[in-house]
């Protein structure tokens, strides 16, 4: 017969972590929008986070495609700080040299004097301007007032605003906020021929992604770009590239579009923008943006000075010839690494995707287990789709860091 235990042979109860405390606070005061992992970051540098613990983690998501230089890089913190120092805000009614500055990088890399910049804070702010340029400029500029809708593609993610979330084409996140807005249609990524078939007298843009983040890190395929361009020109509409994710260096040109060697209408930037500092950008040709004289469209803190001056110093050192080339000559690592993964584990690794330092390792099953098990193993990554752990480092993550990351997934799996 085994005896109970008595209240004083009971261990004491363990007191709760630092990171329980404040996780606890959180739970009580935030919204609970997040699935967030149980960890409390505090520190950074370069692609290295700490913990309130103290616990080091090798950092291969950087904010989602965000810190492109890695966390707090002595360029960009300086450049904030001597803003800081300097002016904050004066909104839009007045000029400010950083936001002018920044403008002269973006215009200049998309086309010279023939292009136009607009600042905001986000990625779905500024795919929010990309739709209403795309609206405006048919109904004023080309006449044609029956034209509203956009083409979007299934799997592709632009935002969380109404606008943008239906111009998602995913239907996990149209749940529950119906009735959507008008004016957008879906064709499969990749199939030309579906697109074709959506034109119609109401068809005003096609907008897509160079490489679909959110839907498992999916380039588009080879010369599908340069078709919808073409089709753009036949049918009188206008071709606008997301490059939220994609922009500012991350696979190994400017803006990824430029590895198909089309020019679009405009484009849409942020995340890397800013190197984590919240900044967006719509750029557009001249001809496009006489769309949106003063009065049509505005932002706040668009092109706040602080966050311009973070952005030009972020565009200087991460469009660079030699960080470019570094970043595709990494992404080149990425994809052998992955790939011997795969021949090792062909049951487990069922693909590996993506372009420069945007990339993604698809499994067969428990994708969510497997970023849990990488942090518990001190490597951040996240869940891209279903079934796809992304991976989307700092640029001055080195070729060991990376090999180590790939070694740490391995493990994880």
């Amino acid at each position: 017969m085994i005896e109970a235990k008595s209240a004083s042979d009971a261990s004491p109860a363990k007191a709760p972590s630092k990171t329980d405390r404040i996780v606890d606070r959180a739970k009580h005061h935030l919204l609970q929008n997040y699935k967030q992992q149980p960890v409390v970051l505090v520190k950074g540098s370069g692609p290295w986070v700490w913990d309130a613990e103290g616990t080091k983690y090798l950092d291969l998501i950087a904010g989602i495609a965000t810190c492109a230089l890695g966390h707090c890089h002595p360029a960009v913190v300086e450049a904030a700080k001597k803003q800081l120092d300097a002016l904050w805000h004066v909104s839009n009614v007045f000029y400010t040299e950083p936001q002018i500055q920044l403008a002269e990088r973006l215009t200049a890399a998309f086309g010279g004097t023939d292009a136009r910049a607009f600042f905001c804070n986000s990625g779905a702010e500024a795919n929010e301007a990309l739709i209403k340029l795309a609206r405006r400029w048919q109904h004023e500029i080309a006449g044609n007032k029956e034209r509203f809708e956009i083409i979007t593609f299934e799997g592709g993610f632009h935002g969380r605003t109404l606008a943008t979330v239906t111009a998602t084409a995913q239907p996990k996140y149209h749940a529950g906020f119906e009735p959507l807005p008008k004016g957008f249609v879906y064709a499969p990524m990749g199939d030309l021929e579906a697109v074709k078939r959506l034109v119609g007298p109401q068809t005003a843009a096609i907008l897509i992604e160079p490489i679909q983040g959110e839907g498992g890190v999916r380039p588009a395929p080879a010369g599908f770009l340069a078709s919808l361009r073409a089709l753009c020109d036949q049918h009188g509409l206008l071709l606008l590239i997301d490059e939220v994710q994609t922009g500012i260096g991350r696979t190994g040109t400017p803006f990824a579009y430029q590895h198909d060697g089309i020019k679009p209408d405009a484009i849409s930037l942020a995340k890397s923008l800013g190197n984590g500092l919240p900044i967006g950008a719509m750029v557009c040709s001249d001809a496009v943006g006489k769309a949106l004289p003063s009065g049509t469209h505005g932002s706040t803190f668009g092109g706040n000075p602080v966050a311009a001056a973070a952005a030009v110093a972020t565009w200087d050192l991460a469009t660079t010839p030699q960080m470019l080339a570094s970043n595709v000559e990494k992404g080149a690592l990425l994809h052998r690494l992955g790939n011997e993964l795969k021949a090792r584990k062909p049951g487990r690794v069922v693909e590996c995707r993506g372009r420069g330092l945007l990339f993604g390792i698809e499994v067969d099953t428990g994708a969510a287990d497997v970023v849990a098990r990488c942090r518990q193993n001190g490597l951040l990554v996240n869940l891209a789709g279903e079934k796809t752990v992304r991976f989307a480092p700092a640029y001055v993550t080195t070729s060991h860091e990376l090999a180590e990351g790939l070694t740490l997934f391995e493990r994880s799996l």
